[in-house]
């Protein structure tokens, strides 16, 4: 299958589908917890981005990696990049961070192929992996030489977003959930 072609199927298709190298994949459901993660993250993103050159989005957004010819739909993404506002599909290809909640179904391909993909985003500084189970969140922050180094928050840590100048304390991204 072609991105054209994909793109013609998703504006009929009643599911969302990420595109990966001609072939197309549906996209499961979520579950409440995983649906208020992602509510509680995005309302702190919208305030941070707001009144800024930075958006944020969420769900319905694809990310589009066309060196290695992906588009993947993150629970949430952010862009700084001026190139972004200039697209009129439902895609962005720079984004600065980009946030996936793990499911039980998707967590090997969210930490594996998934991420080798989103590490190919030259603009791409970090990529945060939260468990919807517990209390664990993960960044993998690019540092000035290009190498991707991991940051673990757990219980009651305050998670640092340096791509946004945030900080995100774990009991307000869990509000609710438990």
């Amino acid at each position: 299958m072609t991105p054209e072609e994909y793109f013609a199927g998703e504006e009929i298709s009643p599911i969302r589908r990420e595109y990966i190298r001609g072939k197309v994949y549906a996209m499961s459901g979520s579950t409440p917890a995983h649906n208020m993660i992602a509510l509680n993250l995005a309302t702190l993103l919208r305030k941070q981005v707001r009144g800024t050159d930075c958006f944020a989005f969420v769900q319905d957004i694809k990310v589009r990696i066309e060196t290695v010819d992906v588009f993947y739909y993150p629970d949430l993404t952010v862009t700084c990049d001026p190139r972004d506002r200039q697209l009129t599909d439902s895609f962005i290809c720079y984004p600065c961070l980009i946030v996936e909640v793990l499911s039980p179904a998707t967590e090997a391909f969210d930490r594996g192929d998934k991420f080798a993909d989103y590490r190919k985003i030259e603009t791409l500084k970090e990529y945060l992996i939260i468990s919807q189970t517990r209390p664990n969140v993960e960044c993998f922050r690019r540092n000035e030489r290009g190498i991707w180094e991991l940051y673990s928050y757990q219980g009651q840590d305050q998670i640092q977003l340096t791509s946004l100048n945030l900080l995100i304390d774990m009991a307000t991204l869990y509000e609710d959930v438990w």
